[in-house]
C-alpha cells in the first residue's frame, strides 16, 4: 500500500481550499452588516431578512420549483420508458437514430440546445413562459434518466421477471409489480438527477423563459451583473446549507442501509 506523500496532502489540501474557501467567505459575509459586500462592519442577520421580503426573489424561486419538479417527474418517465426500450426492446429499425436521439443531448452544448427549442418555439408561435421552460428542461434532462435507468436494467436479473410471467402476469402486470420496483432506486436517483439539473440551469432557462416566467438562476445572474448584494449571498448561503442538508441525509441513509445489508446477510449465514 502507498504511503500517503507530503505532495499528495498538499495537492488535496489546496484542490480542496480552492473549492470550499470562497464559499466560505460567502458565508460569512452574508452576515455582514454593511451593504457593501467586500467591507465587514459587524455581524448581522438582516439580509436573510430582507431576502424573505424580496417579492421578485420569492417569485422567481417559486418559479423555478414549480418548474424543476413538473419537468423532473416528466422527464423519468419519458427516461424510463426510452432505457426500457433500448435494453428491453431488441433490435428494431430506427435502433440507432433512436439512441442517438436520446444520447444526444449530453455532448450537444446548451448554448445550441437552447437556440433551437427557441427557434422551434417561435416557429410554432408558442408564447414563452413557465409552459416552454418545462419542455425545454424535459427535453434535455431525460437523457440524463435514461443512462441512468439503462445502467440498472443492464444488470437486472430478468430470471425474476420471467418466473412473474410464468406465473400468469400479464407483461405490464410484471413490470409493475416486479420490475419497476427492483429499479427505483435508479428511477428514484434519475428524478433526483433531472431535478438538481433544472434547478441549476441557466443558459436553456433564459433562451426559453418570457418576461411572465424567471428562474432563480436568471434572476442571480441578471442582479449579480449590476453588482453583488448582500442579499444574494444570504441566498446562496441558504442554498449551500440545502444541498448539505441533502448529501448528508442521502450518506447516512446510504450508510444505514449498507449495514442493515450485512446484517441481514449475517444472519442468513447464521441461519443456514
Amino acid at each position: 500500500m502507498r504511503r500517503f506523500s507530503w505532495f499528495n496532502a498538499t495537492a488535496l489540501t489546496l484542490g480542496f481550499a480552492f473549492l470550499y474557501v470562497p464559499m466560505l467567505i460567502l458565508i460569512v459575509y452574508s452576515f455582514n452588516e454593511s451593504r457593501l459586500v467586500t467591507v465587514w462592519a459587524g455581524f448581522s442577520t438582516r439580509w436573510y431578512g430582507e431576502l424573505f421580503q424580496d417579492q421578485a426573489f420569492l417569485d422567481a424561486a417559486w418559479v423555478t420549483l414549480r418548474v424543476a419538479f413538473v419537468s423532473s417527474t416528466l422527464a423519468t418517465v419519458l427516461g424510463t420508458m426510452a432505457a426500457y426500450v433500448l435494453v428491453r426492446g431488441g433490435k428494431f429499425l430506427g435502433r440507432t437514430l433512436f439512441s442517438g436521439m436520446i444520447y444526444a443531448p449530453l455532448v450537444m452544448p446548451e448554448v445550441i440546445t437552447g437556440l433551437s427549442l427557441l427557434l422551434l418555439f417561435i416557429s410554432i408561435g408558442l408564447d414563452r413562459g413557465i409552459f416552454t421552460i418545462i419542455l425545454a428542461h424535459t427535453t434535455f434532462s431525460m437523457c440524463y434518466v435514461s443512462v441512468v435507468v439503462s445502467s440498472r436494467l443492464v444488470g437486472f436479473d430478468r430470471s425474476v421477471e420471467e418466473a412473474a410471467l410464468d406465473l400468469g402476469c400479464t407483461p405490464f402486470d410484471a413490470f409493475r409489480s416486479v420490475t419497476l420496483p427492483l429499479i427505483a432506486p435508479a428511477v428514484i436517483a434519475g428524478w433526483l438527477l433531472a431535478f438538481t439539473l433544472s434547478l441549476d440551469d441557466l443558459v436553456i432557462a433564459s433562451f426559453t423563459a418570457g418576461p411572465s416566467a424567471t428562474t432563480l438562476p436568471i434572476k442571480i445572474f441578471s442582479s449579480v451583473r449590476l453588482g453583488v448584494s448582500p442579499e444574494i449571498n444570504a441566498l446562496s448561503t441558504i442554498l449551500i446549507l440545502l444541498v448539505t442538508i441533502g448529501v448528508i441525509s442521502a450518506s447516512l441513509v446510504s450508510k444505514r442501509r449498507i449495514v442493515q445489508q450485512k446484517r441481514d446477510e449475517q444472519m442468513a449465514e447464521q441461519a443456514a
